[in-house]
């Protein structure tokens, strides 16, 4: 008989939308997330401040973990930021790296 007890290569169930605010120093703006789980790969899409709607890359589920990165499209320039997140029942904690200036947000599974 197989017990699933204490598995930490299980990745966690983050799909569906996800919903939250980002403090900037212009104030604070929406940012929302639309986020599948296949395996331990994270697929989706990041809704921007501007409402722009950009795809995450090398997105990566490991136990309660999430990591991807964003490639942000603007005539004229072109920005990468890197996610951290830490799943806590309905609310993931997030770490992004903008270019070596790191900020910190939450969002809520949506409802």
């Amino acid at each position: 008989m197989f017990m699933a007890v204490g598995l930490p290569g299980l990745a966690a169930d983050v799909t569906g939308n996800w919903n939250g605010k980002v403090s900037t120093p212009k104030g604070d703006f929406p940012i929302a997330f639309s986020f599948k789980a296949n395996g331990s790969k994270l697929e989706g899409t990041m809704l921007g401040t501007d409402g722009a709607s950009f795809p995450i890359d090398e997105g990566k589920i490991e136990g309660d973990k999430l990591t991807f990165s964003v490639t942000l499209n603007y005539p004229g320039k072109s920005l990468q930021r890197t996610y951290k997140g830490a799943l806590n029942g309905d609310e993931i904690h997030f770490t992004v790296d903008a270019s070596g200036q790191v900020s910190e947000f939450t969002v809520k599974r949506a409802k």
